[in-house]
């Protein structure tokens, strides 16, 4: 072979190749730089817990856990949305108790009991006749009692927010769930004696 030379391969290796003759590049000139249109980024909605069914959007919402006073709130609510043509979203606080366990001599924990009330107002509500003529659902949260009713509110953006008065030496002595409500409350609060 005239101008190459070729050895034999040895041990797996493989032979070189030959490179190929390369003409000189031309040189690059730059691109033209055209500025990309901004669009606006949409508006960051505020996270909630779940997805909320529209057709309760804009409803009355009504603190109940089945006492006298809740009753009579429950059953003004009704009332309320029935005048308003709105959907109703019934909340029921859960009392979840703290339970201390104690193990030898580690510091106590304290155990969420969850409160199974909520499925006998749930009960107690799918049989009750002055709810056929208006949509509802019941919800169960956990904590603070105004806290969660407020976020609640904020959630449906309800029009209002009914609850029943408190009576008693302990409500004068921290302050009623519907006195602590309506000082903080972004909405309207209907307090039901």
């Amino acid at each position: 072979m005239a101008g190459h030379e070729l050895s034999e391969p040895s041990e797996g290796k493989r032979p070189p190749r030959p490179s190929p003759a390369r003409e000189p590049a031309a040189p690059l000139e730059p691109l033209p730089l055209e500025p990309l249109p901004l669009e606006p980024l949409p508006a960051a909605e505020p996270t909630s817990r779940h997805e909320v069914d529209p057709a309760f959007r804009h409803g009355v919402v009504v603190g109940f856990d089945g006492s006298v006073s809740s009753e009579r709130a429950l059953a003004y609510a009704v009332g309320m949305a029935r005048r308003t043509g709105s959907a109703l979203v019934i909340v029921h606080v859960a009392n979840r108790l703290p339970a201390t366990v104690w193990a030898g001599c580690e510091p106590p924990v304290f155990v969420d009991v969850p409160d199974h009330r909520t499925e006998i107002l749930g009960l107690e509500l799918a049989c009750a006749d002055y709810l056929d003529e208006i949509p509802w659902i019941l919800i169960e949260r956990g904590g603070d009692i105004c806290h969660e009713l407020e976020e609640v509110g904020r959630e449906y953006e309800a029009d209002a927010i009914v609850v029943g008065g408190t009576h008693g030496f302990l409500g004068k002595l921290f302050g009623s769930v519907s006195g602590r409500l309506a000082r903080r409350a972004n909405r309207p609060v209907v307090v039901i004696p």
